[in-house]
């Protein structure tokens, strides 16, 4: 949890995605990482790709935990950045979709075999590699279907997963970075 520090109380905690438009160049993420680090703040989801091949930029996608008042702060402090462009707080702009990739391999036999291609048919996974003793199934969607598809697999013999952040863009037609 994150507190105030010029405050006992703890104001109201929620994730927050920010897209951050910056240019797509050597040590522009360290910056914004850096920032994060420097300042104590946590990101529990990162994610990076070039969007603009003609103007060369990058976005940056991190979603945190935090109050309003922090958030606020971050973002004045990433729009402070050189490489920085532009920072949104996605839920501020309205609706926008978000979606996560997963890699998730499990071991199993006999009926637990059948219940994990069961369970990978309920949640609209894909078996993208598959062996006599194992399966890697490919599964996209929210953070909390993610959660869930591992949390049952989890009984069917996991043994590792590979998940990459969130990626989110705002919904309708206008271009809002």
């Amino acid at each position: 949890m994150i507190y105030e520090k010029d405050s006992n109380k703890i104001d109201d905690i929620r994730a927050h995605s920010l897209s951050i438009l910056v240019d797509n160049e050597a040590g522009a993420l360290a910056r914004v990482v850096g920032m994060f680090s420097a300042r104590g703040y946590n990101i529990d989801s990162l994610t990076v790709a070039q969007v603009e091949t003609d103007e060369n930029l990058s976005r940056i996608t991190i979603t945190t935990s935090a109050t309003e008042r922090i958030i606020n702060k971050i973002k004045a402090q990433l729009e402070r950045l050189v490489p920085v462009h532009k920072v949104l707080d996605l839920g501020k702009q309205g609706t926008f979709v978000s979606r996560e990739l997963v890699f998730v391999k499990v071991k199993c036999k006999g009926e637990k075999r059948v219940e994990a291609l069961r369970t990978a048919d309920i949640f609209r996974a894909k078996v993208v590699d598959s062996t006599k003793e194992s399966f890697i199934f490919e599964l996209t969607g929210s953070s909390d279907k993610l959660d869930a598809f591992i949390t049952l697999m989890k009984d069917l013999g996991l043994v590792e997963v590979a998940r990459t952040g969130s990626v989110a863009i705002s919904r309708g037609s206008t271009k809002i970075i």
